[in-house]
């Protein structure tokens, strides 16, 4: 759910989630301290995602903290990675201020733990990122651990080395720490989007404070769905998982680019382009957006797989652009899951994307004897064509009954999919409530 407490707020809601609708496509960025033991402490493996590592492995917070003597990433370029999102055909990117472990990654003058004061690196690569976004036109954005802190004595989630949580005084966290450096974050770099996680003993009220400080100082910052008590400007779903169904709201998946967010050293499952084109259609055929992330290592570089597979799908949507930015979900919903008495599992066959009036169908399967089906109702389609056609050839178009049959050109044998464009002559009233953006 989204706070909207008066016309006023609901306007000014529309007015901050336009850009954010039109994009569907963001890149993560995770990178931290965790990126030096990237998953293994005293020479051993530690279980999860390697940002967790101080967590998973128990480690003291002072002893976690003399890992900032050793960060000193030679190799990190932030024009690098600002062209790399636009490459992929990223329209915004989200960069991690500070992660669970209290570590700043930018110049904080609310605590020395960051990586210009406690680092022999001395430089502040979010004010750099900042930066080179805006030089390529990436709208920019921070995540922030709001209430987890394992650095901090009152911060939530570190009951090794402090108190129980509900031991401690979490407000004189939150008003000394997580306040004033999101102040700071507004301040300097005026994010589009603040990426919360987390929201251990964030409480209604707390999460007003929060809300409040950012509409007063940045009214156009769009707030993520896990700052607390349900109120950010869209849903944040769990990682890694595509809902089965349209969602009538604003909201994002986060997904990781192998099983970890931070860089860990032993897992090398990237994702293929294939699945990346993949999620992306599913998600937008589903009314979200999808937020990709990559974890740097401690040099500085984000790993070669990645950055492959990232522009692959970026040239895909150089060709397909069209039937992803600014698309609304599929009017259907069949072609997305089977239900079959207590079976139950996703279909992979297609998706579909919309736009007022036009049909994307994205082809995961070539259809029997290259003729697609589409149960249209009294829906009539004026035109087909394929999208990465550059001639727009027209496809031939009949109907029975209800069904309309669309003749496909054969196969150039490439994987990609390949998206029938389908032009209506009028939509009827359910299509047409269908094809509104999501969120309007």
């Amino acid at each position: 759910m989204v706070h909207l407490r008066s016309p006023a707020a609901a306007a000014d809601h529309q007015a901050r989630m336009k850009w954010w609708r039109e994009a569907r496509f963001g890149l993560f960025i995770n990178w931290g301290l965790y990126a030096l033991p990237a998953g293994q402490w005293n020479g051993q493996p530690v279980r999860g995602s390697s940002e967790w590592i101080m967590n998973w492995a128990r480690i003291p917070a002072a002893e976690y903290a003399t890992l900032a003597g050793r960060f000193q990433p030679a190799r990190f370029d932030a024009a690098a990675w600002a062209a790399l999102a636009v490459e992929s055909g990223a329209r915004y990117l989200v960069f991690t201020a500070k992660h669970h472990d209290g570590f700043a990654m930018y110049r904080s003058q609310v605590s020395g733990f960051n990586v210009v004061d406690a680092t022999p690196f001395k430089r502040d690569p979010a004010a750099e990122l900042a930066q080179a976004c805006q030089k390529v036109g990436l709208k920019f954005g921070l995540a922030y651990s709001h209430a987890m802190d394992w650095h901090e004595t009152n911060g939530a989630g570190n009951v090794w080395d402090f108190l129980p949580d509900d031991k401690k005084n979490f407000d004189e966290f939150l008003n000394g720490k997580t306040i004033p450096q999101l102040r700071e974050l507004l301040a300097k770099y005026q994010p589009a989007v603040l990426w919360f996680n987390t929201p251990r003993m964030i409480t209604p009220v707390r999460a007003e404070a929060i809300r409040s400080l950012v509409r007063t100082n940045l009214p156009g910052c769009i707030i993520n769905g896990r700052i607390g008590d349900s109120g950010g400007d869209y849903i944040s779903t769990p990682e890694n998982r595509v809902p089965n169904a349209v969602f009538k709201t604003d909201w994002e998946c986060p997904i990781s680019m192998n099983h970890t967010w931070g860089f860990r050293s032993d897992d090398t499952d990237w994702k293929k382009p294939a699945d990346l084109v993949f999620k992306l259609v599913d998600t937008v055929s589903k009314g979200g957006n999808l937020l990709v992330n990559v974890g740097p290592d401690a040099s500085g570089e984000i790993p070669a797989a990645c950055q492959e597979s990232l522009r692959r799908l970026g040239q895909w949507l150089k060709t397909n652009g069209e039937a992803i930015y600014g698309a609304g979900p599929t009017p259907f919903g069949d072609e997305l899951i089977l239900r079959s008495g207590k079976i139950t599992r996703d279909l992979k066959d297609w998706r579909c994307t919309s736009k007022p009036q036009r049909l994307y169908i994205h082809l995961f399967t070539r259809p029997p004897k290259n003729i697609f089906t589409l149960p249209l109702g009294k829906i009539r389609v004026k035109a087909a064509r394929m999208l990465a056609d550059p001639q727009g050839a027209k496809l031939a178009v009949n109907r029975l009954e209800d069904a309309t049959f669309v003749t496909l050109p054969q196969s150039p044998g490439r994987l990609e999919p390949q998206v029938l464009v389908l032009d209506l002559e009028s939509p009827e009233p359910r299509l047409a409530i269908s094809l509104l953006r999501p969120g309007l």
